[in-house]
């Protein structure tokens, strides 16, 4: 059986006496799309810079394409989209990906990648005088230009107008069509959503949760509104169908969880009224990839 794209197993990374990763174990599968969340300090970036060679681990297993990531011979069949920098800022774009392009036996082409990619008016700019959201676009373009086996992308949209995170997404849906893996880190639960897979949530240096988006949101959906804040949900909850739960979060926004049909809404509007409150703004939704990572990883800043 082929191996994983990128197989970690008890991956552990300490700076000093700070343990950044504890433990992790995750894989991401061939031509799939795989997401690694998690909050500011999480280890992800330690993570995917051990994967790309760039970092050594403290301890743990590390293979990528079935190989340590240090192996030079990677360097053909992966491609790095790094966060910031790697870019020479006097190279001119055009020129710098033309350059990239003949590092590879079977480049995409300089000139389409740039029109794709909405920078074709900025092929003679040079890389310094380009916009942080121009800078992440020849980063994302120099990535995959090599036509890689496997593309690790450390926060792709970041700093995106919404025409190029589309133009982003468009590419990376077309990544795994062709075959290649994808592993990216994103702050966008939305973007994960959409685009990934196989979703893993870290946090403290660990998995918490891991698994499609569709099976970590789940089929249940969600009853929100706004009233008075500070209201005892006993009641309700005493008389929400069983399975079903109700809280305050934030301050006056309630959210009732459950399967959502006739009964549970007329046992909230039942309610509001005991309360003497209209519930305002009431609508159903689906719970989002965001709302399970808060619930994982806290609400609280870092």
């Amino acid at each position: 059986m082929e191996s994983p794209a990128v197989e970690i197993i008890d991956l552990v990374k300490r700076y000093g006496r700070t343990t950044a990763i504890d433990g992790l174990t995750l894989a991401a599968g061939r031509g799939a799309v795989t997401a690694i969340l998690g909050p500011n300090g999480a280890g992800k970036t330690s993570t995917i810079e051990i994967c790309e060679g760039f970092r050594r681990p403290d301890g743990g297993t590390v293979r990528v394409l079935g190989l340590p990531p240090t192996r030079p011979e990677l360097r053909a069949r992966v491609g790095v989209m790094l966060q910031a920098g790697g870019v020479p800022p006097a190279a001119r774009c055009g020129e710098w990906l033309r350059l990239m392009s003949r590092f590879h036996a079977r480049p995409l082409d300089p000139a389409a990648l740039l029109e794709r990619l909405g920078m074709t008016e900025h092929a003679r700019t040079p890389y310094r005088r380009l916009s942080g959201g121009q800078q992440q676009r020849v980063s994302l373009a120099a990535a995959v230009i090599g036509r890689p086996e496997l593309v690790f992308l450390d926060e792709p949209t970041a700093g995106l107008d919404p025409q190029a995170r589309h133009a982003c997404w468009d590419l990376v849906a077309d990544l795994r069509t062709a075959g290649v893996s994808v592993v990216l880190t994103t702050h966008h639960m939305d973007e994960a959503e959409r685009l990934s897979d196989h979703v893993v949530i870290i946090d403290h240096g660990g998995v918490v949760a891991e698994g499609t988006p569709s099976a970590l949101t789940g089929a249940e959906r969600q009853l929100r509104f706004r009233a008075r804040p500070g209201l005892s949900l006993d009641e309700l909850l005493a008389a929400l169908p069983s399975g079903s739960t109700a809280k305050e979060s934030p301050s006056g926004h309630y959210i009732v969880e459950g399967q959502v049909g006739p009964e549970l809404l007329a046992t909230v509007t039942t309610w509001c009224a005991a309360e003497g409150v209209t519930a305002a703004d009431l609508s159903i939704e689906r719970r989002t990839l965001e709302d399970v990572f808060l619930e994982l990883t806290g609400r609280e800043l870092r």
